[in-house]
């Protein structure tokens, strides 16, 4: 059975399209205005063995907040509509992955009721870049926990994460986004010793 969930969500704010697919092989193909944000959810799909297709835009000339948060909003709200009511899965993960000088952990419990604890240790000052085209871009580091807050409020999840040790804001927020992806991908994965029951002693997840 294929574990593929589609959403669609406008607002005045954003226009967001995604198709989630949650046994996939990593491919990302999502039109993202946001570069850094780009690298995130490629490596998110990549690590997590997560496809991922659509389109995002927003407001922009506001503040790149909205589209960041409601881009974790609508990815929330896929894996949920994938996960249904969640039979068979293993449903917690948890994953501790190196990203150079940061050490990230990441948790999460598929169990119905959202929580997000984030410790990701980061200085607020926005990561600059180069687009394509030569025009300075940049991304807000404070819309981080956004993201994670509008991604586990819409999933039904509890999330943990946190920065053991780090100096790098690119490397802790690189680190964390694959420590989420890894846990992400325990907790959603078939157990074969389950035989499709629900995994929660009320026998559904609420």
């Amino acid at each position: 059975m294929e574990r593929i969930a589609a959403v669609e969500r406008k607002t005045e704010e954003t226009n967001i399209t995604l198709t989630l697919n949650l046994d996939g092989s990593g491919k990302c193909d999502v039109k993202n205005p946001i570069g850094f944000l780009d690298h995130m959810l490629h490596s998110f799909c990549k690590h997590g063995l997560f496809d991922l297709n659509g389109s995002l835009s927003g407001d922009l000339n506001v503040d790149q907040h909205h589209l960041i948060e409601d881009t974790g909003i609508v990815l929330g709200m896929c894996f949920a509509r994938a996960l249904g009511n969640c039979a068979g899965i293993y449903r917690s993960g948890s994953f501790l992955y190196p990203m150079d000088e940061s050490l990230c952990r990441a948790a999460v419990d598929f169990g119905g009721r959202s929580c997000l604890v984030c410790n990701a240790e980061l200085s607020g000052i926005p990561l600059v870049s180069i687009n394509a085209d030569g025009k300075a871009a940049s991304f807000q580091t404070d819309c981080f926990e956004d993201f994670w807050q509008g991604f586990t409020d819409n999933a039904g999840c509890n999330l943990h994460l946190d920065v053991l040790r780090g100096r790098s804001d690119h490397h802790k927020m690189e680190g964390l986004f694959k420590a989420a992806a890894r846990a992400i991908r325990a907790a959603v994965e078939t157990d074969p010793r389950r035989n499709g029951a629900i995994p929660s002693t009320k026998g559904i997840i609420v």
